[in-house]
């Protein structure tokens, strides 16, 4: 019995190994399709645009557009790049940039912020606008915060259990907080699905008002050609440009750097608001050639500049 039982034995035990190495596998995939959207259009995140060496993140299109509502809100709000790098990192550990209805006890949304602790109601956690508002509002009152290790300041707004677990997102947070509030420009390149949907002129400009605030829109009589004006109650063309000020930044940075906020936005947004193409400063990004990143177009420039002025970022919806 022992010559023949101990063969068995070991097969057995092989069949077992085997299937719990398929388990794993497949329980490592789900993870994966989970965090990072699965099969949806993606985004990635170069520290070296243009195809050049040096670290890169990938996103799912759904992520990317959070991550942009983030930082838009940051950044209307007056808070410097290091704010956003911490909102980012939270975000990341919190949901995966995922505005979930669900989590530990009432935790919801993107912060898994809880009803029952006075963030708000169910439906404004739901909002990534307000979510994100409430995380600055309550990091603006953290003294110090920008200098303090991203880890700690992140805790004292949010009271995990497990405050150390943000440490492991800052380097992906500091990729994305870079190109989001175009300090990296041309650094963010994003997918977006092939559909007939048209894109909808009052919808991109009420979500682009809702993230950056009303003064993102041209002032009243500034002169914009007609069909291209932002405006309330301009004409709905497929064609527009935003304005960009030529304004310092709370961290310094010029109109360029402005200009590139807005332009990334527009590309992290794209797959939802039907965005084709986005153009600033002589480049252009079109949703029918992600592979090509951000390239030069003289084309572009030229247009941007024959539009209402050269450095403007233009949008060009889906018809």
């Amino acid at each position: 019995m022992s010559e023949t039982a101990s063969p068995l034995r070991r097969g057995r035990l092989l069949r077992i190994a085997a299937a719990f190495a398929v388990l794993l596998a497949l329980i490592g995939y789900v993870v994966v399709q989970y965090v990072t959207g699965g099969g949806a259009p993606r985004c990635t995140v170069r520290t070296a645009p243009g195809g050049g060496g040096g670290p890169t993140y990938e996103l799912s299109a759904e992520q990317a557009a959070n991550a942009a509502t983030i930082s838009a809100v940051g950044t209307a709000h007056g808070m410097p790049e290091r704010a956003v790098t911490i909102a980012l990192a939270t975000a990341l550990q919190e949901s995966g940039l995922r505005n979930i209805e669900h989590g530990d006890r009432d935790s919801l949304g993107l912060f898994q912020q809880r009803p029952s602790k006075g963030w708000g109601t169910t439906t404004q956690i739901r909002d990534p606008v307000y979510s994100s508002g409430k995380f600055y509002e309550h990091l603006a009152e953290v003294p110090g915060y920008s200098r303090l290790p991203l880890t700690m300041a992140a805790q004292r707004v949010q009271r995990s259990g497990f405050p150390q677990a943000y440490a492991k997102h800052e380097p992906e947070a500091t990729l994305l907080s870079a190109a989001l509030t175009g300090r990296a420009g041309g650094a963010l390149t994003c997918e977006s699905r092939t559909s007939e949907a048209a894109g909808n002129p009052a919808k991109f400009r009420r979500e682009l008002v809702r993230a950056f605030g009303p003064d993102v829109l041209p002032k009243a009589g500034t002169a914009l050609r007609a069909g291209t004006s932002l405006r309330a109650g301009a004409p709905a063309a497929r064609e527009m440009s935003v304005p960009v000020p030529s304004t310092v930044g709370t961290d310094g940075g010029g109109a360029a750097q402005r200009g590139w906020e807005l332009a990334h936005w527009a590309v992290a947004r794209a797959d939802g608001l039907r965005i084709e193409e986005v153009s600033y400063e002589g480049r252009v990004w079109r949703a029918a050639e992600p592979e090509k990143g951000w390239r030069a177009s003289g084309a572009a420039k030229t247009r941007s500049a024959g539009l209402s002025g050269a450095g403007d970022v233009r949008i060009r919806l889906a018809r």
